[in-house]
């Protein structure tokens, strides 16, 4: 039996989600339903699974992740549609979802699929920690600092580094000592993967 989950049921339809709920429930897991992804983004889950209705007039799951994304919202997706195509679920899966589930729920459909994405719900969610605790420790660097890291993850030496930002090597290798500090990194590759897993756009060079 896989650990409890919080399963977060998105669906226009108000039957759906009380289907989904009693299924969750059922199951020992525990439901929270929203009418829309505007209700869910209000609500901002910080942990469990986001079961979400496959609107292909809506950009289908592809654009519901990437609204997702861009508010912040990182957990792993699982499609849900009457009915779907292959098309369909080939497109969702494509798009970023973990698996696909048919309505009408089945709590044995339903319990079967937690179990066959246990391990990767585990993951994303491993991954979204990483990044949180990466985006943390960038945020308390200074712009300066910043700069640097970001030069330093384009792979420059310090003497680049230093003639693009037109400051002296010596200024820029007391930048990088604090920036790897506030980090937390003892060499150049921990500051770069913890820049690459934070996945925050690059700050804009000059």
């Amino acid at each position: 039996m896989i650990r409890r989950l919080i399963l977060h049921c998105t669906d226009h339809d108000s039957r759906t989600r009380a289907e989904l709920s009693r299924a969750a429930f059922a199951l020992g897991h525990h439901a929270e339903v929203y009418g829309s992804i505007e209700d869910l983004a209000e609500y901002h889950p910080r942990d469990g699974i986001i079961l979400a209705r496959d609107n292909s007039a809506d950009g289908g799951i592809a654009q519901f992740i990437a609204a997702l994304a861009d508010g912040g919202i990182w957990l792993p997706v699982v499609a849900t549609a009457t009915h779907p195509t292959t098309a369909q679920i080939v497109a969702a899966v494509k798009g970023g979802a973990l698996d696909y589930l048919t309505l009408p729920v089945e709590t044995e459909r339903l319990a079967a699929m937690l179990e066959r994405i246990a391990d990767d719900v585990e993951r994303v969610q491993a991954e979204r920690r990483r990044m949180l605790e990466a985006r943390g420790r960038i945020a308390s660097l200074s712009a300066r600092e910043r700069e640097v890291l970001e030069w330093l993850a384009e792979g420059s030496s310090n003497k680049t580094i230093a003639r693009e930002l037109e400051i002296s090597p010596r200024t820029v290798e007391i930048h990088r000592a604090n920036m790897m500090n506030k980090l937390g990194a003892r060499h150049a590759a921990e500051a770069v993967r913890l820049r690459i897993e934070a996945r925050i756009d690059p700050a804009p060079f000059d």
